[in-house]
């Protein structure tokens, strides 16, 4: 497979409000942006819409890469199917009992959120594997088979199927699969070694259940997508963005939903990494602003950070992905007094539809857009391209009867107060990411982008003193440009846990080699050579003794030189278990866990274009825009984004403005244009 098809390529970005698309021309590498609006039940007629506003016909496209929300959205509002769970005889409960602890310790109230199989569709076969892989007891294929009738029976839609030690030696699991899908190939079914072949039974179980529980609706969305494409004249593949930063075809990705749930927000990671590299940034914190969350993530040292499991819903999902904290605060957030009489922001979302109360179609919930309308931020005839008209009065309205009215405020009190609010919870979640984990967010830039990321980027800098902002150019559209910079990728993990010594070498190596494998059959079938894939080894390792365990990635060369795999593993574990927890001992014995390799065949990544460098453009026009640090309303200038120069410098009080979004440069900031075209926000003290 070719890196580029000299054509062009389109990433489509669906989010919880609107569906973003990015255009790309591989051989000029202009890039056109389109937004659609995001209505759950019509997704996939929406898409289309959308992709019939790009100014290529859908034939003319060589590659499509989609990141979607369909995924979680689906487990977050539960919305998925009746899942019936095979497991081993006598772990019937796992799904229930799960880690029998109480996450919110200081939360007497706090309940786990109830099993998606409930008990009498749990139902146990007889069959046992033990933890090194050696079979104990044989499948009964016979008890098998009256489970499954007495499951379908009882209106099972899917078919989780998770054996004790499965990710050790999955023999049984694919012979139940196998029997199952050959009596009932109409039915869904999931094998736990074919979504998390990690150790930990109640996390692989709700992973497997998980999988099972959105794989219908999640392949019926993308068929009718599929189909509809086809009819519009694509009839190419068509790539889904994954949780880990890759990307994985759409046939597999039907399969396997589960490892789309953080779909959309890695694609902007992704991109931000690479604008970060072009730019020269080492450590950014991403910072995704949409219309129903508030998505954060790190690079440190120019790597992405990443995690091995995360909780949805609260409930845990085991696999590779990109380390993101997400929070109910975006643009179409609604503003709610609690039972307490205390002003909530979030995490209720007003969507697209009826979105906000100035968008005019049925909303009367106070929202952070509203607020920004109020106050002047945004501009009520030149919302979208002037492609929406926003009622100012509607937006008065629900603020002073639902917030302003009941706290004894003004208008513009209450919807500063909101925005407040909407800002102290982001600054919270960048805390989670840095100061909770020992970093410091002043040695930090902030790479804010999103539909409200440039109304938000300059306020929560200022509190965290983070000292640069970069708000890329469209970036509303930030997150399917990043898509569009996606390589595809393959994961895969093996438990065995061994000491990590010079007698357990070899049997590590074979393991590590036996990955590269798995992760690259997927990527050889989409018809990438062997010569155009990279791997990236990791290991989980721990002291022997411990619990928990440290990920420690391995550098390529080391699977073909073991005394390098011997002294480089154990450096660097070393090194970052003090960084940790402020100790490690260098000769301690250590244990390897989980081994890891990723495949990445790449795609060819978009050109950075120089941005014009004209002369400094004049201001557009001036309005009344409400600033905290004045207390009241400030003359302030609006700029076109298009009409700057490069390396022209605006300062604050200012509004910079471009079709599908809206930067707030405040008193005492300034914005500067970067060769590239992107804004540079910076604090008077830190200039």
């Amino acid at each position: 497979m070719t890196a580029s098809t000299n054509g062009y390529r389109v990433a489509v970005d669906v989010g919880g409000t609107f569906i973003d698309f990015a255009l790309l021309d591989e051989a000029t590498g202009e890039l056109t942006i389109e937004k659609q609006p995001a209505t759950a039940t019509r997704l996939a007629e929406e898409l289309l819409t959308g992709l019939g506003r790009l100014p290529v016909a859908a034939g003319e496209i060589g590659r499509l890469f989609h990141g979607t929300t369909v995924a979680i959205n689906a487990v977050l509002q539960e919305r998925g199917v009746t899942v019936g769970l095979l497991t081993t005889s006598g772990f019937r409960d796992v799904l229930a009992i799960g880690r029998g602890a109480r996450p919110e310790i200081y939360n007497f109230f706090y309940s786990p959120p109830e099993p998606l199989v409930p008990r009498h569709l749990r139902r146990e076969v007889a069959e046992r594997m033990a933890a090194d892989g050696s079979e104990l007891e044989p499948l009964d294929v016979d008890a098998l088979d009256l489970e499954v009738e007495w499951l379908l029976g009882n209106g099972v839609e899917a078919i989780a199927v998770c054996f004790l030690h499965a990710y050790a030696n999955p023999a049984h699991e694919r012979e139940a699969v196998e029997r199952i899908r050959a009596t009932h190939p109409e039915l869904s079914v999931t094998a736990s070694s074919e979504v998390a072949t990690e150790w930990r039974e109640f996390e692989r179980t709700s992973t497997t259940v998980l999988n099972s529980y959105i794989q219908p609706p999640f392949a019926a969305y993308l068929g009718d997508l599929g189909g509809r494409l086809k009819s519009a004249g694509y009839t190419r593949p068509f790539a889904l963005m994954q949780s880990n930063g890759g990307v994985i075809d759409a046939s597999r990705a039907a399969q396997l939903p589960i490892r789309t749930l953080e779909s959309g927000p890695a694609g902007g990671v992704i991109g931000a990494r690479a604008l970060a590299a072009e730019l020269g940034y080492a450590d950014v914190i991403c910072a995704d602003v949409g219309g129903t969350s508030y998505d954060v993530a790190l690079i440190e040292g120019g790597h992405i950070l990443e995690r091995t499991d995360t909780k949805v819903g609260g409930r845990p999902v085991v696999g590779p992905g990109i380390d993101i904290v997400s929070i109910g605060a975006g643009g179409g957030s609604i503003a709610w007094i609690d039972h307490r009489g205390a002003v909530k922001v979030g995490p209720q979302s007003a969507g697209a539809h009826p979105g906000p109360a100035c968008f005019g179609l049925g909303g009367d919930e106070p929202t952070v857009t509203d607020c920004h309308l109020v106050l002047g931020r945004l501009d009520a005839q030149n919302f979208l391209g002037s492609r929406m008209q926003l009622d100012v009065e509607a937006a008065e309205r629900a603020i002073e009867a639902r917030i302003a009215d009941r706290i004894g405020a003004t208008l513009e009190q209450a919807a500063d107060g909101i925005l407040a609010i909407a800002e102290t919870n982001m600054t919270y979640a960048i805390r989670a990411i840095t100061v909770e984990r020992g970093l410091d967010p002043r040695e930090f830039a902030l790479f804010s982008y999103g539909g409200g990321g440039g109304l938000f980027a300059a306020a929560t800098a200022e509190e965290l003193e983070i000292p640069t902002v970069v708000v890329p150019r469209a970036p509303a559209n930030f997150s399917a440009w990043g898509i569009l910079t996606s390589d595809y990728r393959d994961d895969a993990a093996l438990t065995r846990v061994r000491p990590f010594d010079p007698g357990a070498i070899a049997g590590l190596v074979s393991d590590l080699r036996e990955l590269a494998r798995r992760a690259t059959t997927d990527l050889r079938a989409y018809g990438f050579d062997e010569s155009e894939l990279d791997h990236h080894y990791r290991t989980d390792a721990r002291y022997a003794g411990q619990e928990h365990t440290i990920t420690v990635p391995l550098e390529t060369q080391w699977v073909e030189n073991e005394h390098a795999l011997l002294a480089g593993v154990r450096e660097r574990f070393v090194a970052l278990h003090r960084q940790l927890y402020g100790h490690g001992e260098e000769d301690a014995p250590l244990e390897v866990v989980t081994v890891r390799c990723r495949a990445v065949a790449q795609v060819g990544h978009p050109r950075f274009p120089e941005w014009h460098s004209q002369g400094p453009a004049a201001a557009e026009r001036a309005r009344q825009v409400y600033f905290r640090s004045t207390g009241g309303f400030v003359e302030t200038s609006v700029f076109d984004r298009e009409r700057l120069a490069r390396d022209q410098v605006v300062e604050g009080p200012a509004i910079v403005e471009e079709w599908t979004t809206t930067i707030v440069v405040p008193p005492g900031w300034s914005v500067r244009v970067d060769r590239l075209g992107d804004l540079v926000l910076e604090h008077g003290e830190s200039r």
